[in-house]
């Protein structure tokens, strides 16, 4: 009888309710989502912030770039054989502020008649120079430039200047002098046009490489 009588402790033990259990835990899911909830939009907010902080940087790089360099497309014949229209070129745009433009470099300048329009040309005077085309030769204070370098004649039978090179400003004449608006046509050009001196090639990739600019003045050669 002992054995199968339960005590009196025993029948007065308060067992385990399971539907308060079920609503601990259910109480306990709806705490760890609403904490997740929170995560995410935490979570995603970080994302957003890192998504514009390398949108701004890249564009003040761009921007910065483009203070130093751009990029062109030739658009004409004017400077074969040197250049050829579709090609790409690099402009250097602080070539000029610590030096002077030089006989020889070539340079893209805003058009004197439509800044809008870029052009590229060789410089051939610069500050001082008296610029005379004659006898299908160009000559520079009197003296016949030395052009060693490809370029395309001028017609027979042209003659143009003499053009006096005024402080701040350039003569310019493109590499294709039969076919080629330059300071032949609308005079010397005045420094603050000059955008920057053509630095790299850079398509076709077959054409890749540093521009090279022409050496029109040994020393005291050509000197008033």
């Amino acid at each position: 009888m002992s054995e199968s009588t339960k005590s009196a402790k025993d029948l007065y033990t308060l067992q385990p309710d399971a539907a308060s259990a079920e609503t601990m835990r259910l109480e306990s899911t709806a705490t760890e989502s609403v904490a997740e909830a929170k995560k995410e939009p935490a979570y995603g907010w970080v994302m957003v912030r890192e998504l514009v902080e390398t949108v701004v940087l890249s564009l003040i790089i761009f921007l910065l770039i483009r203070q130093v360099v751009q990029n062109y497309r030739i658009e004409n014949h004017s400077m074969e054989p040197s250049f050829y229209e579709g090609q790409f070129v690099l402009v250097n745009k602080v070539a000029y502020w610590f030096g002077e433009p030089s006989r020889g470099d070539v340079i893209v300048f805003h058009n004197p008649r439509n800044t809008n329009e870029d052009y590229i040309k060789r410089i051939i005077g610069i500050p001082g120079d008296t610029v005379e085309v004659r006898d299908q030769t160009v000559f520079v204070n009197g003296l016949p430039l030395p052009e060693e370098f490809p370029h395309r004649a001028i017609p027979p039978g042209e003659y143009s200047g003499p053009y006096v090179v005024g402080d701040g400003q350039l003569f310019v004449m493109g590499d294709n002098r039969p076919n080629s608006s330059d300071s032949r046509v609308f005079g010397p050009i005045n420094q603050d046009l000059v955008v920057g001196q053509a630095w790299l090639r850079i398509w076709p990739l077959n054409t890749f490489g540093i521009v090279q600019h022409a050496d029109l003045a040994p020393d005291g050669y050509l000197s008033q």
